[in-house]
């Protein structure tokens, strides 16, 4: 909350890109439980699976996205940003006084943390959502923030039969050795499902299977689907082939959001 007199007004949050779904599920769940006012700002280019379920999509080149943003940005107390962090040096100059926050979710930092600096030098706080992007080159000031699911879409959900010793696998990014190898030490019968499928739908596929394997060339860190796999109660086998069967309480979205808040309130303090 931003105390104005005696009045008090909600915090306002600008997300700026929506990689993997990530910001739609913080500010959905932020505004729920930290009583804030959220929003997210998405690439249409970039939106294929229908992953930004809070928020708003816009049909234009990176330019005009990034202008876009720029001017959006004015009328929030904290801007979020997600990957993007060429946008960070234009931020610093046109809204100084703002906190802005580069939140890394893999690819854009792993094994690039020297690279980055240039733009992340400008940002209040940095986040990453995946250990295996941590390195000796990263900055001591650096926090985990684990990825949250939306639990409102991911859960259990009794009406579908899964098939007996079934797992599912996505072929994006796939160990397919390492896949087969897994589902053979386990004695499964492993489906392989190509990406496309809405996000919407994510829920009843992951349903219909008794495992989930999640297992990838790039990154040994739980995707995303594997812990939505995990809170639709599938079981997980990760790259190390061991075995998870409960969504880590990290990652539930109330705990996310509110250690996000906190952050949120020390940066706007400061």
């Amino acid at each position: 909350m931003v105390e104005l007199g005696k009045e008090m007004t909600r915090m306002k949050v600008l997300h700026v890109y929506n990689v993997a779904g990530v910001a739609s599920v913080i500010a959905k769940f932020m505004d729920r439980f930290c009583s804030t006012e959220s929003h997210v700002i998405h690439r249409r280019e970039s939106e294929k699976y229908g992953l930004t379920t809070c928020g708003e999509v816009v049909d234009c080149g990176p330019w005009r996205f990034a202008l876009k943003c720029i001017s959006e940005s004015r009328k929030y107390d904290i801007i979020h940003v997600h990957d993007f962090d060429k946008l960070l040096p234009w931020l610093s100059k046109l809204c100084k006084k703002k906190p802005k926050i580069i939140h890394y979710h893999g690819s854009r930092i792993r094994n690039r943390w020297k690279e980055r600096a240039k733009y992340y030098k400008h940002s209040s706080a940095i986040l990453y959502s995946v250990r295996d992007v941590e390195s000796s080159k990263m900055p001591h000031s650096a926090i985990f923030m684990p990825n949250p699911v939306d639990i409102d879409l991911f859960h259990q959900t009794p009406q579908c039969i899964k098939k007996p010793s079934s797992a599912l696998s996505m072929l994006n990014s796939l160990d397919l050795a390492k896949a087969k190898e897994y589902a053979e030490m386990y004695g499964l019968k492993l489906t392989l499902q190509e990406l496309g499928i809405p996000h919407e739908e994510m829920p009843n596929l992951l349903s219909k299977y008794e495992y989930y394997i999640d297992v990838k060339t790039i990154g040994e860190s739980t995707s995303k689907t594997g812990l939505e796999a995990l809170a639709c109660r599938l079981r997980v086998i990760n790259h190390n082939g061991e075995l998870l069967e409960k969504l880590p309480e990290q990652h539930k979205p109330e705990n996310v959001v509110t250690h996000l808040h906190e952050l949120y309130n020390t940066l706007d303090e400061a």
